[in-house]
């Protein structure tokens, strides 16, 4: 993991993508030069009262422009905070935090589902293979033009509004796809079925996690997952997931 670093950003520019759901581009001064696909960021409230930082993923890096874009939906006060910012406005964050996504050649599908859709278009940039991109959603399909400038995008909607009704799986079968590693990040109820999918088959799997986080950087132990290896902080069968994850190998982690 990179270096993390503490700055105030500068909003950029912010927008309402979807319902609930808001993109926003911040220029840094070193952060986004040191962010790689699959970490996050943690972002504090101006309001004093609430002292938590509220973690993001990093679903764009421009390293032009020292400046990340995250795509983030409205889940509470803090968050409801940020969607209220405008352009110009500066923001503490502290980043890039946890581990990203491992860059390999081989044949991948890059699968997201819901809120877990933003941290896998910076892969999608960056990742130099055969790439199957899928996508999970209820309905609205938002970033999906994004993502269609870096591979074949495949798509599934609970209701078959787009592409295939159902999951993210039913869509791989549906249009008979293959490929030798899997890359995700969604609902955990999807990345169990990707798990026990890619243990079948024999392909490499590589899931992100998400949790509630705290402190982002390890230390309150909030974020824990349940590990097949003890780690080396606590002792125990456990992961941090702001820490060791947000990224693991799927063998490596029970979820």
């Amino acid at each position: 993991m990179a270096d993390k670093k503490k700055e105030k950003g500068i909003i950029i520019r912010k927008e309402k993508i979807s319902e609930g759901i808001y993109d926003m581009w911040i220029r840094t001064e070193e952060i986004a030069g040191l962010a790689r696909p699959g970490q996050f960021i943690s972002l504090y409230c101006a309001d004093g009262s609430r002292l938590l930082p509220r973690p993001i993923s990093i679903c764009e890096i421009d390293t032009k422009d020292q400046a990340l874009r995250i795509v983030y939906r409205v889940a509470g006060k803090g968050t409801e905070e940020f969607s209220k910012m405008t352009a110009g406005a500066q923001i503490d964050i502290v980043g890039p935090l946890g581990n990203g996504f491992p860059l390999q050649d081989k044949s991948a599908f890059l699968i997201g589902g819901g809120i877990g859709v933003p941290p896998m278009l910076e892969l999608a940039k960056q990742l130099n293979c055969e790439k199957q991109i899928v996508l999970g959603y209820r309905d609205d399909l938002f970033l999906y033009e994004d993502f269609k400038k870096y591979g074949k995008v495949y798509v599934a909607t609970e209701d078959g509004s787009a592409g295939t009704e159902g999951n993210v799986l039913d869509a791989i079968r549906e249009n008979g796809l293959k490929a030798d590693v899997i890359y995700a990040c969604g609902p955990l109820p999807m990345l169990r079925a990707l798990k026990e999918y890619a243990a079948k088959n024999n392909i490499e799997c590589f899931v992100s996690l998400e949790e509630r986080m705290a402190c982002g950087i390890g230390a309150c132990l909030g974020c824990v997952c349940k590990s097949k290896e003890k780690d080396d902080h606590t002792h125990v069968h456990n992961k941090r997931i702001c820490k060791e994850g947000p990224v693991f190998r799927a063998e490596e982690v029970d979820f």
